[in-house]
């Protein structure tokens, strides 16, 4: 067999294989989708959760779903792009590097139940928070870091290798070079980390049912009291996401459609899901052609 033949059968081959993943996500979406279809409408979307009766709706869960998103990257994204940038450009080979990466491995290889066991007994109990949308959102920033602090010094790494030496032989400073050059060429990369932390977020559940919490009490969007529980803007109130609302109807059955407002509820999440990383996507491209000048 010639060389020329074993690499068409080698192409047709990958190509096979990727068109097989494609098929598989899609099929998985779509059938995700389809059997919530029923359920995608503002009334299911912006209702309340009716206990022990059907019709309900999961407004409480989007919106808190919503929430630990907003305010988990809040606190990941600065300090995983902060920590990939030491990482790359200013920490020196050593004893220190290593612990600090051999924490980063040991962080990525801890179950999330046991995070979750971690932020009860230190953001939920000692702290006297006790189930909050903050002690959520700290503990899936514990899950998220170390994978996030990852791909930000493997993208800062690989944008600075032809315009790092540029920048600072034109006068400018390491820390202007990075600013101003490496880490707009490494956006894209930097990116995609954070799409895959707001999937973490989007779907985690085992860590948010030991701080968060598992239920979802009304809030009132007029008051403005964030240190009021009762309002919606408060850090410090019960939040229950989707995905815990998910595994709750499947596991204790509240309600007689639990079914249907499980797969409605999947079906939401995964389209919220898309809807951010084709949203991130356009949003990562545009920064990156604003200071790259290109179209």
């Amino acid at each position: 067999m010639s060389a020329k033949l074993k690499d068409k059968i080698a192409t047709i081959v990958l190509y096979i294989v990727s068109a097989l993943v494609i098929l598989l996500l899609v099929s998985l979406i779509g059938y995700i989708v389809y059997n919530g279809r029923e359920s995608l409408n503002l009334k299911f979307l912006l209702g309340e959760p009716k206990i022990g009766e059907s019709g309900g709706g999961i407004g409480p869960q989007l919106y808190n779903s919503l929430s630990l998103l907003v305010v988990t990257l809040i606190i990941t994204v600065p300090l995983g792009v902060g920590a990939g940038i030491y990482l790359a450009e200013y920490a020196k080979k050593g004893k220190m590097l290593n612990v600090i990466r051999l924490c980063i491995e040991t962080m990525a290889s801890l179950p999330s139940i046991v995070v979750g066991l971690f932020g009860l007994l230190v953001f939920v109990t000692m702290t006297g928070w006790g189930y909050s949308l903050f002690a959520g959102a700290l503990a899936i920033t514990i899950i998220n870091l170390p994978g996030l602090t990852r791909v930000c010094e493997n993208a800062i790494k690989t944008a600075s290798e032809g315009v790092k030496e540029a920048s600072l032989g034109l006068g400018a400073t390491r820390w202007q070079t990075v600013k101003n050059v490496v880490l707009p060429s490494a956006m894209p990369q930097i990116l995609t980390g954070v799409i895959l932390a707001a999937g973490r977020i989007f779907g985690e559940a085992a860590a948010l049912l030991y701080t968060a919490g598992m239920s979802a009490p009304a809030v009132d969007f007029a008051n403005f009291a964030v240190n009021n529980k009762d309002s919606a803007y408060s850090l410090f109130r019960p939040a229950e996401t989707l995905a815990v609302y998910i595994w709750k109807l499947n596991s204790e059955g509240m309600v007689p459609d639990a079914t249907k407002i499980a797969n409605g509820a999947s079906a939401v999440l995964i389209i919220a899901v898309l809807i951010f990383n084709v949203s991130a996507r356009i949003i990562g491209k545009k920064l990156y052609e604003s200071h790259a000048g290109s179209k």
